[in-house]
């Protein structure tokens, strides 16, 4: 499973509380910092995710560490009935009600505070399940996904979205440098928080992509699993059914 990375690295706390208290601490700046430090790809990662998962014409839609709800309102393109939001940050969600809001959407998009490794709904409940760059903060990998499919209908998938490390020349050499100099630099210096931005490159560095990934997958029952990576490899999209 690699190594546990947490962002502030204190002893007495586990990963899910810092992580918590992390997005607490930059969610009033997190939407500008994170389409700011993406250079706005995120949106074209999310638009190829939401793609796959209309081939299932979901009508209730799960989006577990939804933060401020942008893979939500993604969703909403293939007209499901509902989008619930799922976070542990109370801050990222009060931010995220408030765009809700502005953009007239609270009645499709709701969003909850809730554990992704004890999610707060019964078997065989979603059509289908979104994580945006959420999975690789759990404080347990195997949990999180055995409740992802628990909360499934039979066939329905969960559909994730995460940093990966990109292999080929040029694509690695640029991106290593860009998230271990520039992110934690310009992320520092907007946000105030130190810690944040300096975890984004080690939990990506710690978290099991690729074939790994999908062993995990594999090993608590999802089926028919696939990958496609995205922009050269920097983020991969993983496709499990229950």
């Amino acid at each position: 499973m690699g190594t546990k990375v947490k962002p502030y690295n204190k002893q007495d706390s586990s990963k899910k509380e810092e992580v918590a208290e992390m997005f607490d601490n930059i969610s009033q700046r997190y939407d500008f910092l994170n389409h700011f430090l993406s250079l706005g790809i995120d949106n074209i990662w999310r638009k190829k995710a939401v793609k796959i998962l209309k081939e299932y014409q979901p009508k209730l839609i799960l989006d577990i560490a939804t933060g401020t709800g942008d893979f939500a309102i993604s969703a909403l393109r293939i007209k499901p009935t509902k989008v619930i939001g799922l976070d542990l940050s109370a801050g990222m969600l009060e931010v995220g009600r408030k765009k809700m809001k502005k953009k007239g959407l609270q009645d499709k998009v709701e969003m909850v505070q809730g554990d992704s490794e004890n999610l707060p709904y019964e078997d065989d409940h979603f059509d289908g399940i979104t994580v945006g760059f959420g999975v690789r903060n759990f404080e347990n990998l195997e949990k999180g996904l055995s409740e992802m499919r628990r909360v499934l209908k039979p066939g329905a998938p969960a559909i994730i979205l995460e940093f990966s490390k990109p292999k080929r020349f040029p694509v690695k050499q640029s991106f290593n440098f860009y998230s271990k100099y520039i992110i934690p630099k310009v992320g520092r210096s907007i946000s105030k928080d130190k810690a944040a931005y300096s975890y984004l490159p080690e939990s990506v560095e710690a978290f099991p992509e690729g074939q790994a990934f999908i062993d995990i997958m594999d090993k608590v029952g999802f089926k028919n699993l696939r990958s496609k990576q995205v922009s050269g490899g920097i983020a991969t999209i993983y496709v499990g059914e229950k």
